[in-house]
């Protein structure tokens, strides 16, 4: 049953190729990459695929294996934290280095235990080594599950959610969590792998620079048939990537670009966002939904139009994406944050703007979620908005959202009865 019964006409036709792309643009930020990386890569990949000769199915899977191909990538991030500090500084390093053997070692221990004292980190780093082959397989193995359900959930291709079971294998049978090698592993994610470390090489060192790194990883790291279509071609298939609108040029691409949500579906896709964003720390599972079955629920209690609960409803829903872009070293702190770290937190409703702000359709909901840590006193983020600014909207939405994380345990305090969080 929907929340909050029959919705009016004009909530229907979100787009759902704009959703998912705002989507990418949120694992952008866990990946420690600019947004729209996984669009540029998507498109790199569909410029590879064509080349191949790929009918339109497997182009189809080619284009969202690579758009939400690391969409589980967070759910570790907790894990990751507690073995190398900071989660986000340690998965962008990673494009760095051919992710086998002893370089991927090194960047291991050069990140095991990040700010403990020498000792600490000497000892964490022993036990990695002996471990390391096995807690990362575990990791990788829940990033794929979740990665296949998230994907099913969002409404994907059974065949994408197949196929990012092997986004963590190789070519040379090196990968985990199966080792599986060569034409045992999708070609869909063959072509995956090379668009997305392309992409930031081509970004960071130029053409020349990314098929260097191409070329030392053909074979191992990646397909051989694959890096040659691109070594091949490779102007013509990053021709115009660093200067054109890339969300634009990567939904006229989308194979389901044409298709809208009709009111419900648009409502159960962004509940799937919500889950994705709570999974990033074991505090938060289940805090978007939470918030938005409060925060609607009040709403209906106080009269409002369906439009506004509506509204109200689904900022609930999104108004955590922001927190992808900080690391959990900082949401799990303890004690308390230094300037530095709370001026990454206080950006975080920004970046929940910045990553909806372009799906049509949105726009009402968008302004109310950025604003759910404003204060009435002007004490509140990102902007310091006081008083008359904040609508009665805003206002529900913050009580909604700090009443919902106090019945929530944190690192620093337990979680609180509803009589106490009241």
């Amino acid at each position: 049953m929907h929340p909050h019964g029959t919705l009016p006409g004009s909530e229907t036709g979100l787009s759902r190729a704009e959703l998912l792309a705002a989507v990418s643009l949120a694992i952008d930020l866990g990946l420690g990459q600019p947004m729209e990386h996984m669009l540029r890569s998507s498109l790199i990949a569909t410029r590879i695929a064509e080349r191949m000769g790929l009918g339109p199915q497997q182009r189809a899977t080619v284009y969202y294996a690579n758009l939400v191909g690391w969409i589980g990538c967070h759910a570790d991030s907790h894990e990751l934290s507690a073995l190398f500090g900071d989660d986000i500084a340690f998965r962008a390093d990673t494009y760095a280095v051919d992710m086998t053997g002893l370089p991927f070692l090194r960047l291991m221990m050069s990140h095991v235990g990040r700010g403990l004292p020498g000792w600490e980190r000497g000892i964490r780093a022993a036990g990695l080594l002996v471990a390391a082959r096995s807690q990362v397989a575990t990791l990788i193995h829940s990033h794929c599950s979740s990665a296949g359900v998230l994907s099913d959930r969002m409404g994907l291709d059974g065949q994408v959610g197949k196929a990012l079971a092997y986004v963590f294998e190789r070519w040379d049978g090196r990968g985990l969590p199966n080792g599986c090698r060569g034409e045992g592993i999708p070609v869909e994610i063959h072509i995956a792998h090379v668009a997305d470390v392309v992409e930031v090489h081509l970004r960071t060192g130029g053409l020349e620079h990314a098929k260097g790194v191409l070329r030392s990883r053909r074979g191992s790291q990646f397909s051989p048939a694959v890096a040659d279509v691109f070594e091949r071609d490779a102007a013509a298939i990053v021709d115009g990537l660093l200067e054109i609108d890339v969300w634009v040029a990567a939904l006229a691409r989308a194979p389901d670009r044409d298709r809208t949500l009709k009111a419900d579906e648009s409502d159960e896709l962004l509940r799937a966002m919500a889950d994705f964003v709570d999974l990033k720390s074991p505090f938060t599972l289940g805090h978007s939904r939470g918030v938005a079955n409060l925060v609607a629920g009040a709403a209906r209690h106080l009269g409002m139009s369906p439009s506004d609960i509506t509204h109200l409803y689904r900022a609930g829903l999104v108004h955590s994406l922001g927190k992808m872009g900080v690391s959990n070293q900082i949401w799990e702190k303890k004690g308390p944050l230094t300037t530095a770290e709370w001026e990454r937190v206080r950006m975080y409703p920004d970046l929940t703007g910045r990553i909806l702000s372009r799906v049509n359709g949105l726009e009402s909901v968008v302004s109310v979620a950025m604003k759910h840590r404003e204060r009435i006193d002007g004490s509140g983020f990102p902007r310091g908005i006081a008083g008359a600014e904040l609508t009665a909207q805003d206002r529900l939405l913050a009580a909604a959202e700090a009443y919902q994380g106090l019945l929530e345990p944190r690192p620093h305090r337990p979680a609180l009865d509803p009589r106490g969080a009241a």
